[in-house]
């Protein structure tokens, strides 16, 4: 478990995967400290929206090839999407920036 931790939010606990996963998504390395300073918070804000919005889009997309008006349609089940993951680190990103607060983690 990674512990995200700002003075202008909850502590966030995700899984070490999804914070290499996320931390990619805004430029960043997951390294046994590091920070995204107040500094950074508005590019890594744009980031995070622009993969959401891919993702939106991609699954839109792939949402035409489930057929599932076809009678004999199997069930699929649907991933969480990439705007229901990050959700959490968004808020977290969104709340520093208003405080102008750094992130951090492993300190």
């Amino acid at each position: 478990m990674i512990t995200f931790k700002s003075k202008a939010a909850q502590d966030l606990d995700v899984l070490k995967d999804f914070a290499v996963y996320v931390l990619g998504l805004v430029g960043k390395q997951l390294g046994e400290r590091g920070v995204i300073t107040s500094d950074e918070l508005d590019g890594a804000i744009a980031k995070l929206e622009d993969a959401v919005s891919q993702a939106k889009q991609a699954r839109a997309e792939h949402a035409g090839h489930f057929h599932e008006d076809e009678p004999d349609h199997a069930h699929h089940e649907v991933p969480p999407s990439l705007a229901q993951r990050v959700a959490p680190f968004l808020t977290m990103l969104r709340e520093a920036k208003a405080q102008n607060a750094d992130i951090h983690w492993g300190f």
